[in-house]
């Protein structure tokens, strides 16, 4: 009979302790993922208008650059435009006009920027 209860007690002990670890498991995922997890800021295409002077001297005022070496920006997918200009500003991606000017914006500033060049259309006039 005793050996009967100590092996239900080591089988309790054993689920309680997987128990345990499912929990911290699962905590520990929602956690990372939450970290993870950027926040999508809405753009505001009218203030991503106004701001727009500077990229204008080299990607061109309509977002089509008049100039070979610089890329267009029109029409360029809104997030694709986000994740640079943010790797620009971390130092992910470096270049020497980008980093510097990336460096002084937003999240919020990035977000209206890139909800602007990404409603203007991508063919030249």
């Amino acid at each position: 009979m005793k050996k009967i209860t100590n092996r239900r007690t080591k089988i309790r002990t054993t689920r309680i302790t997987l128990n345990k670890r499912l929990v911290a498991l699962f905590t520990f995922s929602v956690i990372s993922l939450s970290a993870c997890a950027e926040t999508v800021l809405q753009g505001d295409i009218e203030r991503g208008k106004e701001m727009s002077g500077v990229c204008g001297m080299c990607h061109g005022d309509n977002g089509i650059s008049l100039i070979p070496i610089y890329p267009n920006l029109a029409g360029q997918k809104e997030q694709y435009l986000v994740l640079q200009l943010k790797a620009f500003r971390s130092g992910e991606r470096v270049n020497m006009a980008m980093t510097s000017h990336a460096q002084k914006l937003t999240d919020q500033d990035i977000a209206d920027l890139s909800a602007y060049y990404a409603q203007l259309d991508p063919k030249p006039e």
